[in-house]
């Protein structure tokens, strides 16, 4: 029987997504009631998702809004689902973020607030602090996304020119209780960077948010300079008493999912190995280190025997030189690709467990050591697509994106090498 490496590969991804699945986590990790209301809120690229799976599991009533991202709703009864842009921000992420404040104030100790937060938020809440403009913060998103910041960086950045991130969305909450189920996309699983944290606040300071500015060459418009440089772009603090009854519970991550995904291998008959799942770096740069990995394994067998299946999460960046097409998980496959060119028996997938890797429709791509020759053959140079940020382009030219469409759930990019 023929063995098809792609047909291996492939429900590798569906397998992690689903130990993230909601139906599953949020039944898990019900709050207890309060005698008053119960108002849900979210943001992120599973919060409809999110949102549905939660009005399966609550039997009380209960009502409330979440944004996500354009074609990522899903039907619901009581928790109305906004969608606005992603990843730069548009008007109607601004007036999603208007409408969760709104659904917040006035409430009172007796009411209970659920906040669904996943990966994406960031982008989907829009809330220029005081003196700045929808312009200044898309100008922030889009300078931010060029810099090859690691997220933690960005987030941090964001929270500091925001009325609604940084825990602001719980400190207008207040003095209701604020439960937060996080669905983790950020290595390290820090839940105040998760859609940098409208409901948990973190003790980056704008100092921090200053000190990354400088340290990633970024341009950001005057008025949000002069923002960051004075005391009103403080964030609340964790000490902050608005946050002291308030909970935080992370019900998914990168690394439940890698689990599942070598469990899933393993039902294949192949043992799978997992380097990480809080991978950073630039993207190029992982794929060079990942495909010396791979040749090392092929070659010497070590440090791994092969067969074997090689797991890595995380989250990449992606330093952008040029206009190309494609993300982050497409540009450290055609790194990778470059790398084990003309080495037999190596196959990959690299993709983003929400089902979206940039600004396109697939969520990553396949690849082998046969991968540069057939690209070269379609008439595609592969380090001149990888040197432009095309790496869509390139994989497009040869058939190996992979389209599974949105998933429901984000808990960062999985990446899968096989060495038979």
């Amino acid at each position: 029987m023929t063995f098809d490496p792609k047909s291996f590969l492939a429900p590798i991804f569906p397998a992690g997504g689903a130990a993230a699945d909601p139906e599953k986590t949020i039944r898990a990790h019900l709050p207890q009631k309060r005698r008053g209301r119960t108002i849900v809120v979210g943001a992120g690229k599973g919060a409809a998702q999110m949102a549905a799976a939660f009005e399966k599991a609550w039997d009380g009533p209960l009502a409330g809004l979440v944004v996500t991202r354009y074609g990522y709703a899903a039907p619901t009864t009581r928790i109305e689902v906004l969608e606005a842009a992603h990843p730069v921000p548009d008007e109607n992420g601004l007036k999603a973020s208007r409408r969760l404040l709104e659904a917040v104030s006035g409430l009172t100790e007796d009411d209970l607030v659920v906040a669904l937060i996943c990966g994406g938020g960031s982008a989907l809440l829009p809330a220029p602090a005081d003196g700045l403009t929808l312009a200044d913060e898309v100008a922030v998103n889009e300078a931010l996304l060029a810099s090859g910041a690691p997220i933690s960086a960005m987030n941090t950045i964001r929270k500091h020119v925001s009325a609604i991130k940084g825990g602001r969305l719980a400190a207008a909450a207040w003095p209701a209780k604020v439960v937060s189920l996080v669905v983790s996309d950020i290595p390290g699983d820090d839940p105040a960077l998760v859609a940098s944290g409208p409901t948990v606040p973190s003790v980056g300071s704008r100092q921090d948010a200053l000190a990354a500015i400088s340290a990633y060459g970024m341009k950001l418009p005057e008025a949000v300079m002069t923002h960051i440089n004075s005391p009103a772009a403080d964030a609340p603090q964790p000490s902050d008493e608005r946050f002291a009854r308030n909970e935080v519970s992370l019900i998914a991550s990168a690394a439940v999912s890698l689990e599942a995904a070598a469990a899933e291998a393993a039902r294949q008959g192949i043992p799978a190995v997992i380097l990480s799942d809080a991978i950073e770096g630039e993207a190029r740069e992982v794929g060079s280190v990942h495909a010396a990995i791979a040749r090392e394994v092929a070659w010497r067998n070590r440090p791994f025997s092969p067969p074997v299946l090689i797991l890595s999460g995380g989250e990449t960046t992606v330093t952008l030189k040029a206009k190309g097409k494609g993300g982050r998980n497409t540009e450290f496959l055609l790194s990778l690709a470059i790398g084990i060119d003309g080495l037999d028996g190596v196959h990959a997938l690299a993709a983003d467990t929400d089902g979206i890797d940039g600004s396109e429709d697939n969520a990553g791509a396949f690849c082998d050591g046969t991968t540069v020759a057939r690209m070269r053959a379609a008439g595609v140079d592969a380090k001149s697509r990888l040197a432009r940020n095309d790496a869509w382009t390139a994989f497009h030219a040869v058939g190996d994106l992979f389209v599974p469409g949105p998933t429901g759930t984000n808990v960062n990019d999985l990446r899968a090498i096989l060495i038979r």
